[in-house]
């Protein structure tokens, strides 16, 4: 077992007998988020579910998850969400100046009305726990479909759980993994500023 801050991550093979009895992937059980969330199986294979149906599954456009995804990580300092969903959102062909785009949002001309809908909407779920009406307004106008908009806020209580469940078990990136892509800037709060 290779040790993390503060839950010790099984080994791989360990990490994959224990995921095979809850049918999560092999390749989710590589990651260093389910080496160490597989201690609870039960748990493991919730989170793999709740990822496989919005990663996979999902009827919210990819691009306009990645962008919620990258605020969350962004706003809350999770390291791990952040660099994880780089190289997912990069593989999905979101350019890499919508990425670092989200880090002041309401200052990038290039967003329309869809992308300001969305990221207002996962802001007000970081600062009030719930979408204020103004910007649930907007996502309507912008999204305009009940299934998208449930998933809309399932996708956002899903990755901000991830960022305090990554954050509070401390997990570690993969090895050979480089945090904070591209340049390796870190939002002000992780340096003890804001």
């Amino acid at each position: 077992m290779s040790t993390g801050s503060r839950i010790a991550m099984l080994d791989i093979d360990e990490a994959k007998r224990r995921a095979a009895t809850r049918g999560i992937p092999d390749t989710m059980a590589e990651l260093s988020v389910f080496r160490i969330a597989l201690h609870q199986p039960g748990v493991a294979a919730g989170l793999s579910n709740m990822l496989h149906e919005l990663l996979w599954k999902g009827v919210l456009d990819a691009r306009l998850r990645e962008l919620i995804i990258m605020r969350i990580g962004w706003s809350t300092g999770s390291v791990y969400e952040w660099t994880q969903h780089w190289r997912v959102a990069r593989l999905l062909d979101v350019p890499e100046r919508d990425l670092l785009a989200v880090r002041d949002w309401r200052t990038a001309e290039h967003f329309g009305d869809a992308e300001r809908a969305v990221l207002a909407a996962t802001d007000d779920t970081l600062q009030h726990g719930t979408i204020t009406d103004e910007s649930w307004s907007a996502c309507r106008a912008a999204l305009d479909d009940d299934a998208v908009l449930v998933e809309l806020v399932a996708a956002i209580g899903n990755w901000r759980m991830f960022s305090a469940l990554l954050r509070s078990l401390d997990v570690p990136l993969e090895d050979g993994v480089e945090p904070w892509p591209p340049s390796g800037e870190a939002p002000a709060a992780v340096h003890g500023g804001e």
